[in-house]
């Protein structure tokens, strides 16, 4: 469950700490402390608790996964709830990340379907005149990764969209294509409401919170603003253009049943003909002048194949056959 604890000073590793040492090297000047959990249980949350006076709200929020993106002020601390999303056998899965953050102190909690967070670490490591910022350039990092690994999956939705498109505008009527639309307007929907509040996130720790993220980091989480918006707009518009695909589908559908009915139609109209006029011949009347006539069965075939075949070549230029 205790995926790092580390402790730093001006920017350089003071390596691995005990979890009972938190609260003790906290004291220590320009030092803060990373730690990075994975879906811990109550007895180490309480441990963490306890180490960092966190706030018993947040520790109940962070006990349970499953709660809404937000930011939350407790006293000297933040909590932070970002979900995030990755692709798993070209599905996309969702996960959460929780954030305690304060002046000295950074913790990360993952749950459900999320990518460790060690890559993150090892690139602030390398950089350490900008981790010597404190815990609001970890904060930043880890958010910033988070926020970069929602474009591939939307980059793959987008691709996911276009095949589909291709394969319904090609294809007759498949009830299979069509769950497939509204599978992927769900993921959209999904990723819209993962990627949104991040926008919101960035911008309070912009305007507030300055002891927590310095003048010097506001670019940086106005980088993630940017980016998020661009994650917004695409989802946004691959929306509409599933939208748009859906209703031009169905339009197509109806119209190619609409060729079937006309189909149907002109040849019930070609047949009415024979079937009318057999239909009087069928009845028991002992005086009809043409039953004697030599010629008459001929010249009625005649005249039924004549008619059939001139409503024919009427109904071909039509476009209804």
């Amino acid at each position: 469950m205790i995926v790092n604890c580390v402790a730093y000073r001006a920017g350089k590793s003071l390596g691995n700490i005990p979890v009972d040492d938190i609260s003790e090297v906290l004291k220590e000047p320009e030092t803060f402390v990373w730690l990075g959990l994975h879906e811990p249980d109550t007895q180490l949350l309480r441990k963490v608790q306890e180490e960092f006076s966190l706030h018993e709200l947040a520790i109940e929020d962070a006990l349970h996964a499953h709660q809404r993106p937000k930011l939350e002020t407790y006293a000297d601390s933040l909590f932070i709830v970002v979900e995030t999303a990755q692709l798993v056998n070209d599905e996309v899965q969702f996960g959460e990340t929780h954030l305690f953050v304060g002046k000295n102190f950074l913790v990360t909690i993952r749950h459900g379907s999320s990518v460790s967070y060690a890559p993150v670490r090892h690139k602030c490591e390398t950089a350490p005149h900008r981790l010597g910022l404190g815990s609001g350039y970890a904060l930043y990092s880890v958010i910033d990764f988070i926020v970069d690994n929602y474009q591939p999956v939307a980059e793959r939705l987008l691709a996911r969209f276009q095949e589909l498109e291709q394969e319904i505008f090609t294809k007759s009527f498949d009830r299979a294509s069509i769950n497939r639309l509204y599978r992927l307007k769900g993921e959209l929907i999904k990723v819209r409401d993962a990627v949104g509040p991040v926008n919101d996130i960035s911008s309070q720790l912009i305007r507030f919170h300055e002891d927590i993220v310095r003048k010097e980091l506001r670019p940086y989480f106005r980088d993630i603003e940017d980016h998020v918006s661009r994650i917004i707009k695409g989802t946004d518009t691959i929306r509409e253009m599933l939208t748009t695909a859906i209703q031009v589908y169905l339009a197509l559908v109806t119209v190619g049943q609409n060729e079937v009915v006309k189909r149907l139609a002109g040849w019930g109209a070609i047949l009415a003909i024979p079937t009318v006029i057999f239909s009087m011949y069928g009845m028991n009347f002992k005086h009809m002048p043409e039953l004697g006539g030599k010629f008459a069965y001929p010249l009625v075939v005649g005249a039924t194949a004549t008619a059939c075949v001139l409503l024919y070549r009427r109904l071909v230029r039509s476009g209804w056959i």
